[in-house]
């Protein structure tokens, strides 16, 4: 009985022991029942990822969808990705970091889901694009005012349209038609997709509503050209369009049909889009090239008081003769810009008693030229107005010539791959230059400043020079040779002679007589006339050989030029500049004119004389 009962304990012994074994395991069990899950929940399987899931990219989107399925429950994913929408949701700032700030989105957005674990779409990953960061440095250069090699679109629409890309640049407004713009789109759109839709039998609502939304847009766009002539509840119109063309989208449609709309579309808006560039680049072209109404009122009613008031003008003959002042001549049609040359030099002047000033214009302006410096008197200095088409001179038919500008384009750098456009403006004597030596037989040295100069020093010691037996004095422009400017042939020169500049000429009159350099011009011209040039080109090749190795070189702090075209001038450099040159464009006096350098000419106007207000003149 001893033995069955010590058999029968230990048989209870060892079921029990299997018992306690069978509810441990069923306890592990349950609590790993409940752990996996919640591990789940809590994301923490995202630190044992295994080699197949360490890819950020999924090859397929049916890879990526067969990842996020199996790795995340439904609602877990929904929250991850709104998380992730809401980092990565582009809020495209103003102006210039409208181009930064994606790429730090995109950082910031990678960074976000590489540390979450989750996949990241391609959109994110890619890098900025190249015209993305052309637009930046470009940014960046209009702000900072530093030069960019980077911008070649600009450098080559220079070229091609001179100083007006520029300016466009500076004056850029915002639009005042983008809702219009976006209703011609969607209209577009609209009208790609309604004759498929128009073909299915089964959707003949969503072609009514296409059409009445197509009928609806037109009739706001035949009476609306820019967002304030919309309606009030263009908004919900918005919606409409967007949401029928967004379901017509969603049918199969023919697909030729539609692009070859399109095509349609596209090949109008280039059409439109040259149109409005050619005919703005005339409209700046003739802007430039034509005196401002402000202007011609004021020599108009100059010209009129003139002869009402009986102004006598007291003219020192004496002073206008002698050789021992100090003359300087200005070839000019504009009032105010001759006005503006003659009060700078006076200004910076140590004795302006000795400055006798000669002012060539035409018939049309000689009236309203002298009625302004009567009215306006230049301190101790002396006037003299001359109109150049009453001038007894051998030629007969003598009519007043500016000073002549050329605009020169040409490729700057050594490597191909460095290679950009550069542009320059040329401005050179005209052929009332050379006549001079005629007009002025008396003197025997002058200095030349042209009506787009403004004056920053004495000017004194330029009679001081020793000219070393030249006949012009100028400051030469090194960054244009004469060798690469294609027009000039025919003739020998030194290629690698830098061009002179008008602006600020020091003319040697006895020497020039001596040389006989009138009469040189003048066979040049002759001699080059029957090419079938334009008189321009043979002027500007004429003038060039005709003073060949007779400039005597002045040091380029007497003269700046640029400020007529040239947005990135240094201000240092401006201020220690004796005369300021505006050649280019952009003349001061235009609307046109650079906004920063206006400021120099402003100061030397007048601006008390009741003229300028009669005739609302505001530089």
């Amino acid at each position: 009985m001893k033995g069955g009962g010590v058999g029968g304990g230990g048989g209870g012994g060892g079921g029990k022991r299997r018992w306690k074994v069978l509810v441990i395991g069923v306890l592990v069990l349950v609590i790993l029942s409940m752990l996996v899950p919640l591990a789940f929940l809590l994301g923490l399987h995202n630190s044992f990822h295994s080699p197949g899931i360490v890819t950020l990219q999924p090859s397929s989107p049916f890879e990526r969808s067969r990842i996020n399925a199996t790795k995340h429950s439904q609602r877990d994913l929904s929250n991850r990705v709104d998380q992730v929408l809401q980092k990565i949701n582009p809020v495209l700032p103003k102006k210039i970091d409208i181009n930064v700030v994606p790429r730090d989105m995109n950082r910031t957005s990678i960074s976000d889901s590489k540390n979450r674990g989750l996949p990241v779409s391609p959109a994110v990953v890619a890098n900025p694009s190249h015209v993305n960061k052309t637009k930046t440095e470009v940014s960046h250069k209009g702000v900072q005012g530093e030069t960019v090699n980077a911008d070649e679109t600009q450098r080559t629409c220079q070229v091609k349209y001179g100083s007006y890309c520029l300016w466009r640049e500076e004056n850029k407004e915002p639009m005042k038609d983008a809702k219009v713009k976006h209703m011609k789109d969607l209209l577009f759109v609209a009208r790609a997709y309604y004759p498929s839709i128009a073909k299915m039998p089964s959707q003949s609502k969503l072609t009514r509503d296409m059409k009445q939304n197509i009928q609806e847009f037109e009739r706001i766009l035949i009476v609306s050209s820019a967002d304030a002539d919309l309606p009030p509840q263009v908004d919900k119109k918005f919606e409409k369009m967007e949401a029928v063309i967004s379901k017509a989208k969603s049918f199969p449609v023919d697909c030729n049909n539609v692009d070859k709309k399109l095509r349609q579309i596209l090949d109008l808006t280039e059409d439109e889009a040259t149109f409005h560039m050619k005919q703005s680049v005339f409209l700046y072209q003739l802007a430039v090239h034509t005196m401002p109404k402000s202007l011609h009122c004021l020599s108009m009613r100059l010209t009129v008081e003139y002869f009402k008031s009986g102004s006598v003008d007291v003219e020192d003959n004496e002073k206008f003769s002698d050789p021992s002042l100090l003359h300087f001549v200005i070839i000019s049609d504009n009032i105010l810009a001759s006005s503006v040359v003659i009060n700078s030099t006076v200004l910076h002047a140590r004795e302006s008693k000795n400055f006798v000033f000669h002012v060539l214009t035409n018939e049309q302006n000689y009236f309203a030229m002298k009625q302004w410096f009567i009215r306006n008197p230049s301190k101790q200095a002396a006037i003299q107005v001359l109109n150049i088409e009453k001038l007894e001179l051998d030629n007969s038919d003598v009519k007043l010539s500016l000073p002549a500008e050329f605009r020169v384009s040409f490729l700057s750098g050594d490597n191909l791959a460095s290679q950009g456009k550069r542009t320059h403006y040329l401005s050179l004597f005209s052929q009332s230059h050379y006549l001079l030596p005629k007009i002025f037989h008396k003197l025997k040295k002058v200095v030349i400043l042209d009506h787009d100069v403004v004056v920053q020093r004495d000017l004194s010691p330029l009679w001081e020079l020793d000219m070393e037996g030249k006949v012009n004095g100028a400051v030469k422009e090194c960054s244009v040779r004469l060798g690469q400017l294609k027009s000039l042939k025919g003739e020998s020169f030194d290629a690698n002679a830098c061009l002179w500049m008008s602006g600020l000429n020091v003319i040697d009159l006895a020497r020039w007589r001596e040389l006989g350099v009138s009469e040189t011009y003048q066979k040049f011209y002759k001699q080059m006339g029957g090419g079938g040039e334009s008189r321009e080109a043979i002027a500007l090749q004429a003038s060039l050989l005709t003073f060949q190795d007779k400039v005597y070189t002045l040091d380029d702090k007497w003269a700046l030029s640029g400020l007529g075209y040239d947005y990135y001038i240094n201000t240092q450099t401006i201020k220690n500049a004796a005369t300021l040159h505006y050649n280019g464009n952009m003349k001061p006096w235009l609307e046109l004119g650079i906004p920063q350098y206006k400021t120099y000419w402003r100061k030397h106007l007048n601006r008390e004389d009741r003229f300028l207000s009669d005739c609302n003149v505001n530089p």
